[in-house]
């Protein structure tokens, strides 16, 4: 099998919806990070752009994107729609065809924008038309378990996921705050200045992160269902638009063209669980991929899971207790958002930067995605030494 190696990328600054990206579709704001991570490297000689995107227009989104970006028509690209865990398949994807020999250079990643995403409903000659509302019902999000159609599915499998494991909205709080307070100290370190970009005048930071987030703010939130006892929209992710992208290349591209890679992408694992507590299986595919691997978590410098709910961050504590000091160590999608598509290219970037902010070696990047299936990728920080 080749080796895979990490050449760089980048992401755009993350929107929350209807803000800054407002009027700026999908494939649009994609193209234009797509244009900026690329900069450095010869696209005319890409094998594919591999991209993930949960609630587009549909279609091959991904090609309309990179036809926007202006790249050649004779590049193919694909879109991948694993929701929350696009993004992070993509890479998945990418990397296995270089490691078998399909291709040398490819970009993967994702791009989302929630704030232009079309509506959607049942035709009439579904059998479920007037189960969920006929001619007068739109939904949002997709339909991701037998018998059970809810733009709230993914909230409920939060909530239903504290209540199993007796997650307290006190619990959740510590994390929150954690998460605001180390992406506003990155920010402000400017950590991430050399990936990511401005993609348009005016929108020039992430729109999440809270220069003032505190538990008294927190306690006052109610809860998103109606009878729901720990989700709110403090330990909820918004809803948000952004794109991140990363070049991926052969052992011999990066050889032939004296490319020195940031990382190598040593593998994937991915796990299933109840599509009625989805969060859970974040923690399953790190325990799958350990396992593969013949790793411990002590073996990991840095973890990077995409905390869309706080639960995910305590599901993680519970089963990594001596590990919570090597996570999101950037702060987290609590802060930042979570574009679906975008968010394992975005967690796969912050991992880069953070083993390289604690000279690390190993990182672990791991999303929950609607369905409940998980997702978790293995990297490898590369020394700077000039050889491969």
């Amino acid at each position: 099998m080749n080796k895979v190696y990490i050449l760089g990328g980048g992401r755009s600054y993350i929107g929350i919806e209807n803000s800054m990206y407002r009027h700026m579709p999908a494939e649009i704001l994609g193209a234009k990070t797509l244009i900026k991570a690329a900069e450095p490297y010869n696209r005319n000689e890409l094998d594919g752009i591999i991209a993930g995107n949960g609630v587009g227009a549909g279609g091959n989104i991904a090609r309309l994107m990179m036809l926007e970006a202006g790249l050649s028509e004779k590049i193919p690209a694909v879109t991948v729609d694993l929701q929350c865990g696009s993004g992070l398949e993509s890479l998945g994807i990418a990397a296995a065809k270089i490691a078998c020999g399909m291709g040398d250079f490819y970009i993967a990643g994702g791009f989302e924008s929630s704030s232009t995403a079309p509506r959607r409903g049942y035709s009439s000659n579904h059998p479920d038309y007037e189960k969920y509302g006929g001619e007068n019902r739109w939904y949002r999000a997709a339909k991701f378990s037998p018998g059970i159609h809810r733009d709230t599915t993914m909230i409920e499998g939060a909530e239903n996921t504290a209540k199993k494991k007796k997650i307290t909205r006190q619990e959740m709080n510590f994390w929150v705050l954690r998460s605001h307070r180390l992406a506003k100290e990155t920010r402000e370190k400017g950590i991430l200045k050399d990936i990511v970009f401005s993609v348009a005048e005016g929108c020039d930071k992430d729109e999440g992160i809270r220069e003032r987030m505190t538990e008294k703010f927190l306690n006052r939130l109610p809860c998103v269902l109606p009878e729901g006892e720990a989700v709110t929209a403090g330990n909820a992710c918004l809803t948000n638009d952004g794109a991140a992208f990363l070049v991926l290349c052969s052992e011999k591209y990066a050889l032939q063209h004296g490319l020195e890679p940031k990382a190598e992408f040593i593998g994937m694992a991915e796990a299933g669980g109840s599509p009625l507590e989805s969060p859970v299986t974040a923690i399953k595919a790190i325990d799958k991929l350990l396992c593969k691997y013949h790793l411990v978590a002590q073996d990991i410098d840095i973890f990077e899971c995409n905390e869309a709910f706080a639960v995910i961050d305590v599901l993680f504590a519970r089963a990594y207790p001596k590990m919570t000091e090597r996570y999101n160590i950037l702060g987290g999608a609590l802060a930042y958002g979570h574009p679906y598509g975008a968010s394992g290219g975005i967690i796969t970037l912050h991992a880069l930067k953070a083993l390289e902010q604690v000279n690390g070696t190993f990182g672990v990047c791991s999303i929950a995605a609607a369905g409940g299936v998980g997702t978790a990728i293995l990297i490898k920080k590369r020394k700077n030494n000039g050889l491969l």
